[in-house]
Parts: C-alpha cells; sequence; structure tokens
C-alpha cells in the first residue's frame, strides 16, 4: 500500500486538462485577431494608427482607453491594437533577436550559458521543435508547448515543463498555468542528466 501511495504522490494535480495546454502560437493567434479586428471594424491598421495619431495620447494604456471609450474595442482587441499601432509608429515590432537580447541584458547576462546549454538539449529531441521568441521567454514546442526558458531574475533560469506525472525530486515544483511543473536553475552544473531527462520526458508527452 506504501507503494500505491507514493505513486499517487507523483501523480500531477489535475490543474489544466492536456488540451487546455495545446495552445496556438502566439504569434498565430495575434494575427487572426488582428485580421478579425480589422473586418470587424472595417479599418486597416493604417487606418487606426493615424486614429491614434490624431488622437495626441501615446501610453499603452491611453490608447487602450481611447480605443475602449471611443469605439467600443472589447479590452483585448484594444490591448492588441494598442500594442500594433505603437509597433507601427515606433517603426515595427522588435525583432527575435532584440526580444531575445534584452531577456538576458545587464545583470542577467551571467544566465546565458544556462540558457544555452538548456538549449543544447533540445536540438537532439527531434526535427519538429519549433521554437518561439516571445518578450518574457523562450518556449518549445511539438502540438503544444513542451519547456519554457524564463530569466525571471539575475539570480537564476526557471524552466517550465508539461510532465504526466511529478518526478520524486526536489528540484521539481508542480505549478499551475500553461505549464505543469517548473525547475529552477542557478547554474550550468544543474544542467545535468536529470534535467535533459525530464525535458525529454515533456517533449515526448507533447507530441
Amino acid at each position: 500500500m506504501a507503494g500505491a501511495g507514493a505513486a499517487a504522490d507523483r501523480v500531477r494535480p489535475p490543474t489544466l486538462r492536456d488540451e487546455e495546454r495545446t495552445v496556438a502560437n502566439p504569434s498565430d493567434q495575434a494575427a487572426t485577431q488582428l485580421a478579425n479586428i480589422v473586418a470587424s471594424t472595417g479599418r486597416s491598421v493604417d487606418d487606426w494608427t493615424e486614429i491614434v495619431r490624431a488622437s495626441g495620447v501615446e501610453k499603452h494604456g491611453q490608447i487602450v482607453a481611447m480605443l475602449k471609450g471611443d469605439h467600443g474595442l472589447t479590452h483585448g482587441n484594444a490591448n492588441l491594437l494598442a500594442r500594433t499601432v505603437r509597433d507601427a509608429m515606433a517603426g515595427g515590432p522588435a525583432s527575435t533577436d532584440e526580444l531575445f537580447a534584452a531577456q538576458y541584458g545587464g545583470g542577467k547576462a551571467g544566465l546565458l550559458p544556462i540558457h544555452d546549454a538548456v538549449a543544447a538539449i533540445t536540438d537532439g529531441l527531434g526535427s519538429d521543435v519549433e521554437r518561439v521568441v516571445q518578450k518574457t521567454g523562450v518556449s518549445y514546442r511539438r502540438a503544444r508547448q513542451f519547456l519554457l526558458i524564463q530569466a525571471p531574475s539575475s539570480k537564476r533560469v526557471q524552466l517550465g515543463l508539461n510532465l504526466p506525472v511529478t518526478p520524486p525530486a526536489d528540484r521539481v515544483a508542480e505549478t499551475t498555468g500553461m505549464c505543469s511543473h517548473r525547475v529552477n536553475v542557478t547554474s550550468v552544473d544543474e544542467v545535468d542528466d536529470d534535467l535533459a531527462g525530464w525535458i525529454a520526458e515533456s517533449y515526448d508527452a507533447a507530441g
């Protein structure tokens, strides 16, 4: 009975169902949402850019409030449109390289070798791995996300995984959201065989 209890302790808590973790590429989601905004309002992004420019508001929150109050957009649509318009007014969105460089700039530069060591593990997983650089992290996906690498502070890199069960290791913590588990890594020495095994297990479960 003790063995059964230990196994039960390792079972992942029911947070999000697996199908709820199967999220689309954020860039594709944003493009679809933006196309729907253009179709429903009858105004192009260029049109909205001119409207915002003529209003005289510049900060993101002010643009969102104006789009909601003056034009009746929902908060989600106004938020995306405000970000898109501000990018257009600034000459375009940040490139992938710029987004990544910002994540490990300043005091976080010392964490880059940890990121690189973790990223190298994904090279041997399969040709179906998709790497998506986001504003606050780097996502690795198959049919769904299996690894999220973030640097939330200058002291650690945080890895998000989607594991079917919780490994019997203090390093792995259960969490909620788009990842089921997280692992904090503070040195390259901690990118070891155990960590590689958990990443591979998350990869297998994401197919």
